[in-house]
């Protein structure tokens, strides 16, 4: 089980669960010197929690993909490739048109709205397509460049200029990495923790991995957690059969050479080459649900803000005990952070929060 720890709240039991605690009422605590079990409850999870939250201070959330999450390959300037490539996942162009998408054998679908591929399980864009096409990929390639941003934004790495940028034969831990050059991986290099680790990668020059190298996952770690921030001017180089993990995020373009292969995702902000390559999205995961500040007014009501991924099913629960639930609301959320009430909290001494996507 991983926990996570952080002010004002728990989370715990799966990436899609979330607990929270709140005061609801301290008129109806315990008289002076009396200690109730619940109480004595209460305390030790505090405890716990004071305990848990030192180590756990400097994890990162994962970086929000948005739309451009549904795609396998999404880029700017164009997709080609040298058959036969295998590519498992959407792939997508914008703003340049479908002319830009070669070596595919590209069969436009009757709607017109995508084509498909035998090199391709699943379907082609291009922002000559029919609507709604266009304005997909438009929020697409926004929210790649907010991503982009966003990785390339996060503060106190963990580890900085990293082996000077050379990685090969290193074990690396979930974090935050940074780094003023280039990355260079010469030889297999392992990434160490479990299904909801997370590594950061921020990376000022460009990436290249050497032939017949990999990156290697253990502990359960999962490639859709892995996330390389390249603003290089060159970009993102995958040697001869190298096989490569997680979201590139690359300002400029990624080449794969013959037989390289990628679990994860290529997004960048020009173009992506490939030659004979395998390329596989993860299965897409969404945020686990995280609580905000809760807040309490004068008449009970207590607000939640709930930090969710949009589009998701969302379960809230309470409890005054930790044992017995009862559900406040089930519906699906348009917007994140999401903010609703709780009126009837006012009863109880404390209530615990849960929200989770069932």
């Amino acid at each position: 089980m991983n926990i996570t720890i952080t002010p004002h709240r728990v989370a715990s039991m799966n990436q899609h669960h979330h607990i929270s605690r709140y005061r609801t009422n301290a008129k109806t605590s315990p008289a002076r010197g009396a200690v109730s079990p619940l109480a004595r409850s209460i305390a030790g999870l505090t405890f716990a929690v004071f305990l848990v939250h030192h180590a756990a201070i400097g994890a990162q959330l994962p970086v929000n993909l948005g739309t451009a999450g549904d795609y396998a390959i999404l880029a700017k300037s164009g997709i080609s490739t040298v058959p036969p490539s295998a590519v498992t996942g959407d792939i997508g162009v914008s703003p340049i048109g479908s002319t830009a998408i070669t070596g595919f054998s590209l069969i436009r679908d009757s709607t017109g709205n995508f084509s498909t591929s035998s090199q391709l399980t699943g379907k082609a864009y291009a922002a000559d397509y029919a609507s709604p096409t266009p304005a997909n990929l438009t929020t697409a390639v926004s929210d790649m460049q907010t991503a982009y941003t966003d990785a390339a934004g996060r503060t106190l790495p963990d580890f900085t200029e990293l082996g000077s940028g050379n990685i090969g034969g290193m074990t690396l831990a979930p974090g935050l990495y940074k780094w003023g050059t280039s990355v260079t991986i010469p030889t297999d290099v392992t990434l160490s923790g479990g299904p909801n680790a997370v590594w950061i990668f921020q990376i000022a020059g460009n990436v290249t991995i050497a032939g017949a190298t990999k990156v290697v996952l253990i502990g359960g770690a999962q490639a859709q957690n892995i996330f390389w921030q390249v603003a290089g001017g060159v970009g993102v180089d995958l040697g001869t059969t190298s096989q490569f993990q997680g979201v590139i995020l690359s300002q400029a373009g990624i080449n794969l050479r013959t037989g390289a292969s990628l679990h994860g995702r290529l997004l960048a902000q020009t173009a992506v080459t490939l030659d004979a390559n395998a390329v596989t999205r993860p299965s897409y995961q969404p945020m686990p649900p995280s609580f905000g500040p809760l807040t309490r007014a004068h008449n009970g009501t207590v607000t939640l803000v709930i930090t969710n991924t949009p589009g998701f099913e969302l379960t809230l629960q309470h409890s005054a005990n930790l044992t017995n639930w009862a559900t406040l609301f089930t519906l699906t959320p348009d917007t994140s952070p999401f903010l609703t009430n709780d009126t009837t909290a006012y009863p109880d001494a404390v209530r615990f929060y849960r929200a989770f996507y069932p």
